[in-house]
Formats: structure tokens, sequence, C-alpha cells
């Protein structure tokens, strides 16, 4: 079992809860948003070659769906990503004396569909560097830049966080935050797939 793979999918989590979760207690300069996809994007050119810098349980669902990925590799990134996801929360809240953030975890369709969408941007962005059909120099970009747009298009109806662990490391998990991006991934990476002509 190759652990690092494992232990790049926990780092990486971790540093996208962390730095989301800080960036909305301490109202950075930059967007939340603007953020996310920075760490996301260092993510993909620094963690990409080691575990291709999913960092989200849905995007992970996604690619064994298309076969980019074993069910059973995909099953242990999960598992990675929601104890990096924790860890981040139970560090954030030390460092803050528990003063952090407080959103709301809605079971409303409306949030379900919108976080399905902002998934769907993502993973689309993700099944093109996956497939090839961006230059690899540019996929760290075209992969953040997805999840900096899913982000805004979510967040008019929804918290933005399009990723399961990290809505459980900002304590706005509920079914709607876990199967909205879930879906939204699965499908918009089949849909990548059909419209790359890919086996």
């Amino acid at each position: 079992m190759n652990f690092q793979k494992y232990l790049a999918e926990m780092l990486g989590a971790f540093a996208l809860t962390l730095g989301v979760y800080l960036s909305l207690s301490l109202g950075m300069p930059l967007a939340t948003p603007f953020v996310a996809a920075l760490i996301l994007g260092l993510g993909v050119y620094t963690l990409g070659p080691i575990s291709g810098a999913h960092f989200n349980p849905a995007i992970s669902i996604a690619m064994a769906g298309v076969k980019k990925l074993k069910w059973e590799v995909a099953f242990f990134y999960v598992i990675s990503q929601f104890v990096g996801a924790l860890l981040a929360m139970y560090f954030a809240d030390f460092m803050m004396s528990g003063g952090g953030v407080d959103l709301t975890a809605g079971n409303d369709l409306k949030i379900g569909i919108a976080e399905a969408l902002g998934a769907g941007v993502l993973a689309f962005g993700v099944a093109a560097a996956t497939y090839k059909k961006v230059h690899e120099a540019a996929s760290g970009i075209t992969v953040a830049w997805s999840l900096l747009l899913g982000i805004l298009l979510s967040s008019g109806f929804s918290n933005g966080i399009v990723n399961p662990a990290v809505a459980l490391g900002l304590g706005s998990l509920s079914y709607m935050y876990v199967l909205g991006p879930i879906v939204g991934a699965f499908l918009a990476a089949r849909l990548y797939k059909y419209l790359a002509g890919a086996k």
C-alpha cells in the first residue's frame, strides 16, 4: 500500500480546510474563494504527481466513476481527506481558542443543487487535466480556476463549499453538503469523459 498518496491527500485536505477556515474567521485581505483556489492550484503542482491532488471526496468518487482511480484507492482517499479536514478544524480551533467559523448547514434542495453545480464545475476542470486535454503546465491553473468558479457559482444559494471534507472541517456538514458535491462531480466527470471520447 502506497501510504504517501494517502498522506498527500490528507495534507491537501488539511491545507484547504485550514485556509478556508482562517480566511472566514480572520477576514483575510483576499476573498475566501481565491484563497481556496490558490491552495488547490499549488496542491496540484506540488502534490498532484503523488496523489492527483483531489483533496475532495466528491472528486475522488468522480474519478473512480470514470475509471481514473481504483475504487479501493478512492475509499482510502476519502478517509484521508476527512481526517485531514478534521485535523485542520481542531488545529484552527486550538489556535483561535474556539472563536472560529460558525456556518449554518441547511438541508434545502437548493443547497444541494448549488453544491452539485459548484462541484460539477470543479470536476469538469479536474477531468480536463486528468484526460490531458489541457497542457500539463496549466493543470494547476485550470483546476484552481475551476474551483474558484464553482465556489462563486454555488455561493449564491449555499455556503459555496463544494467539498464534503471541508464542509465537515467548517462545521457545515449536512446531507446536501455531502450528496450535492458527490452527485455533481460524478455527473460532470462522466459528461467530460463522453465529450472527450475517452474509453
